[in-house]
């Protein structure tokens, strides 16, 4: 037994990761949550460790050997303040996870404002597919493994990277701790508003990541994003390889399908590697490109990335279809920023289909509720036919300007009971309902479902 360790804040997809990964190394671990529920809570007691509702200062009695301390944690928490006044060894789960886990490990970390699990999935999916047996630690449950994190077999980690803060006491974005040779930049947006006053503070934190990266590594992004040439243009010390989809870069795609189910990848004068998919969109394109590039970092070929993809699964929550009922399928999605928002609708539009797209959306992120987003939401809704708006509790400013301002047929909901009902007498066969939330949203997809069953 490596010791006692007591995680703040467990069920949190990092934290829980956190969890799995001590747990594997043998520390005994035991944690609490404000709210412990599944699937996080299943799969950290499936591994045997114990959960405890609320932050107790009788939960760190009697004292584990460190505290791991989420970023969810404020002062004033009572199992913080015991914590403190008690004199208790503790650290974050970044600083934890770069000296437990990370340390003489080749570290590919995937940041960026959208699409970091998915791509960290691919790319954990790909060097699993070419016998790599990868440690990975990713802020979902990819299909192919169903855990969020493990320890793997070989020197080769992935990790998704955060920009969001550290913990109360440790102000620097998640992943300055996590020193990677191989380095994803999907893109970069103004988010998290609630941290984070302008752009330019975000892109302060994404160059101390670059500082990070040896001179030997590798930075993988986009070529032409003007938030990422900004950045990197306060230095870079590292090879940069730039990926485009119908464009000019190292790593270019085009797409054999308007739905983007089916693309061809080139990499120099070669023959290109194809894709043939079950996904969807042009940014799955983009997180695919940017997977087979950091792969490829680590002796991954590109027929040998193209064939994983074939056979990727998915993430959960990442457009999951959670049903087909009489006709009507529905998806459960992450999108939580106008781009993620229209990126994913764009892609289900493409797919086609006679049936209509019908979007509901709960825009729950504490960016949201500060508002900054507010204008380019309607926008954001254009390729669906049909949006419901939910407000939720703690929403200080209303919705109704957005549902105004919609091209398309829209409505605002504040009942979940209702806008099921609505939405379950009006969908037929062949239209698709996606549900847009980073949170649980009310249970809303489990009674969608059974909404469906019942009309069907």
């Amino acid at each position: 037994m490596n010791g006692h360790i007591h995680i703040l804040g467990i069920c949190g997809t990092f934290m829980g990761g956190i969890a799995l990964l001590a747990r594997e190394q043998g520390f005994l671990v035991t944690g609490s949550d404000a709210n412990v529920y599944p699937p996080m809570s299943t799969q950290l007691e499936a591994a045997g460790i114990s959960l405890m509702e609320g932050y107790e200062a009788a939960h760190l009695q009697p004292a584990p050997d460190c505290v791991v301390v989420g970023n969810a944690m404020t002062r004033g928490n009572a199992a913080v303040e015991y914590m403190l006044d008690a004199g208790l060894a503790y650290t974050s789960g970044p600083q934890w996870l770069a000296e437990n886990i990370l340390r003489d490990k080749w570290v590919l970390a995937v940041a960026g404002t959208h699409g970091k699990t998915t791509t960290s999935s691919m790319l954990a999916w790909i060097l699993e597919h070419a016998g790599m047996a990868p440690g990975f630690l990713i802020g979902g449950v990819p299909a192919g493994f169903g855990l969020s994190a493990r320890q793997g077999e070989t020197d080769f980690f992935v990790v998704e990277a955060d920009e969001y803060d550290t913990a109360f006491f440790d102000k620097r974005s998640k992943f300055v701790h996590y020193r990677p040779r191989t380095l994803v930049i999907n893109n970069l947006e103004f988010d998290h508003a609630d941290i984070f006053p302008d752009l330019a503070a975000i892109q302060r934190q994404f160059h101390h990541l670059v500082r990070t990266v040896p001179s030997t590594g590798r930075i993988v992004c986009p070529g032409g994003v003007a938030a990422i040439d900004a950045t990197l243009a306060q230095g870079c010390w590292s090879e940069l390889v730039t990926i485009a989809v119908d464009g000019e870069a190292q790593w270019r795609a085009q797409l054999l399908a308007e739905d983007a189910s089916s693309f061809e990848v080139h990499r120099g004068e070669g023959p290109p590697a194809i894709i043939n998919w079950s996904h969807c969109g042009r940014h799955n394109v983009e997180n695919a490109l940017a997977a087979m590039a950091a792969a490829h970092h680590v002796g991954v070929l590109p027929e040998v990335a193209a064939e994983a993809l074939g056979s990727f699964g998915g993430v959960k929550r990442r457009l999951e279809l959670l049903g087909n009922i009489a006709g009507v399928s529905v998806y459960d999605d992450f999108a939580h920023h106008p781009t993620a928002i229209a990126t994913t609708l764009q892609g289900l539009r493409a797919r086609g289909g006679e049936g209509r797209l019908i979007a509901l959306i709960e825009p729950r992120s504490n960016t949201m509720r500060l508002g900054d987003h507010r204008s380019r939401l309607a926008a954001a809704t254009a390729a669906a036919d049909k949006v419901y708006w939910f407000q939720p509790p703690g929403l200080d400013w209303s919705l109704q300007d957005v549902v105004d301002d919609s091209a398309v047929s829209a409505e605002l909901a504040s009942d979940i009971d209702q806008l099921v009902a609505a939405v379950a007498e009006e969908a037929r066969a062949g239209d698709q309902v996606v549900i847009m939330s980073n949170g649980g949203f009310g249970g809303i997809h489990e009674r969608m479902l059974a909404a469906l069953e019942a009309a069907a």
